[in-house]
């Protein structure tokens, strides 16, 4: 139990540390120096762990690796957004 909410809350702590940078780039409304391909490595590293926390969520585990995880994921798409939507506007 005590190790499930240690995964809980890191999982927390490292998902919102994204939304530093996703009011940056709405602030600023700048995304010249984000490298894009970091993010889609990101994107695809997130994306096969969700997999994996899909398939322990489905054995009966892993429910909170996979809010966690899934928090990360739908952080990461949005940065992508913002990526392309700015990326396009800046030149």
């Amino acid at each position: 139990m005590l190790f499930a909410l240690f995964q809980i809350i890191g999982g927390v702590i490292l998902s919102f540390g994204w939304i530093p940078q996703i009011v940056q780039i709405i602030r600023t409304k700048s995304v010249k120096d984000l490298n894009q391909k970091t993010f889609w490595l990101l994107f695809a590293g997130i994306g096969l762990m969700e997999v994996y926390a899909v398939s322990l969520a489905l054995d009966g585990v892993g429910y909170a690796f996979l809010i966690t995880n899934t928090m990360s994921l739908v952080l990461i798409v949005f940065i992508l957004a913002l990526i392309l939507m700015y990326r396009g506007k800046e030149k």
